[in-house]
């Protein structure tokens, strides 16, 4: 008899059902009984105890739904030490409640902070599997995470929606994409969607030079420019800055966002019309594209497997074209960052897109 216990922890991503299902059907297909216990809202329910038994059925007809069927929540590693309002200590309980339920093995699907306490608690002695979600394709150790093609796909759609408003009008457009510290998913869907620039807060940008590019199509007979931003961009002067300046600044930051701030900032250099659309959520949102299915199928299959030989401690990624384990600690606490001098960006600027560099 297997016990798994199973939760989905941070911001949710498509594809995360495909992957538990992945899971369940790679171990009720083996001849071994399998329990299932599935944690609700991410760590807050393996904290408080709160979970439900699953059966095959409960992962039946999910493949294409998006969000997760256990709900998530956000618990920040920062303060997963900290006792909690009535003095709960957190990670004592995670271990209690594991131990408690002679759990065998905690999948964990997550994205970055997710890891980081999933390692915490392997080197406090609980058998662990993790398996990567994030729309940001930000996790060390895997060259793809699930999620990520998704929200690549959601995002290009904006930007296409876009083309052709912009052409019509002849006004400069900014999409805002998510991302605050890496760029993948800005970049992809720029690069898909065919924006003339691209900010990502791995390249600080000088306006000058975004400006310089508006100018530059517009002398050559193109009405309109759009530009993909990710919410993290930061400029050349704001990346100068130590922390605590940064922080000064934008205590009067009177802009909802860098993009609303570059909307500004173009208007009163070029005098074009500047227009902001930011598609948010829907990133995150409705049903995974085919790719994902299959993506997250192979890693939580991959993942089942490996709770059947008794192999604990690893994330299931994906490397080389091919579904790897990779050791829990080399994966927590590390971000997979867009090197400026990475050979999609140097492809990038030889399509004539302008990274404001």
């Amino acid at each position: 008899m297997k016990r798994i216990g199973m939760l989905t922890s941070g911001g949710d991503c498509q594809a995360l059902n495909a992957a538990m299902r992945g899971v369940v059907k790679c171990l009720t297909n083996s001849k071994e009984d399998v329990e299932i216990y599935g944690f609700l809202e991410g760590y807050r329910g393996l904290i408080y105890g709160n979970f439900r038994m699953l059966t095959g059925r409960d992962f039946s007809g999910i493949l294409t739904k998006g969000g997760t069927i256990l709900g998530s929540s956000r618990t920040p590693f920062k303060t997963i030490k900290d006792p909690d309002e009535n003095g709960l200590d957190k990670i004592d309980a995670m271990k209690q409640n594991f131990y408690k339920l002679r759990l065998d093995c905690l999948v964990i699907l997550g994205g970055n902070g997710t890891h980081k306490t999933a390692n915490l608690l392997r080197e406090e002695g609980l058998n662990v599997i993790t398996l990567p979600k994030t729309i940001d394709n930000d996790l060390w150790g895997t060259d793809m995470t699930f999620g990520f093609q998704s929200a690549v796909d959601i995002a290009t759609d904006a930007i296409d929606c876009i083309h052709t408003t912009a052409a019509s009008h002849g006004r400069v457009f900014i999409v805002e994409v998510m991302g605050h510290k890496v760029g993948w998913l800005t970049l992809n869907a720029g690069m898909a969607g065919g924006a003339d620039i691209i900010l990502i807060p791995e390249i600080p940008y000088d306006i000058k030079k975004v400006v310089n590019k508006i100018e530059e199509r517009n002398k050559n007979g193109s009405r309109f420019t759009i530009l993909a931003v990710a919410e993290g961009a930061i400029s050349k002067e704001d990346a100068k800055l130590s922390k605590k300046e940064y922080k000064e600044k934008m205590k009067n930051y009177k802009f909802p966002s860098v993009s609303y701030e570059l909307a500004d900032q173009i208007l009163k250099k070029t005098g074009h019309e500047v227009r902001v659309t930011v598609p948010g959520h829907t990133q995150r949102g409705g049903s995974p594209c085919p790719y994902d299915r299959v993506f997250a199928s192979r890693l939580g299959a991959e993942a089942g497997e490996l709770i059947l030989k008794g192999e604990y401690g690893f994330m299931v990624g994906y490397k080389n074209r091919e579904v790897v384990k990779v050791p829990l600690e080399e994966v927590a606490g590390k971000l997979k960052m867009i090197s400026p001098d990475a050979s999609i960006v140097k492809e990038a600027k030889l399509l004539g897109i302008s990274f404001g560099d």
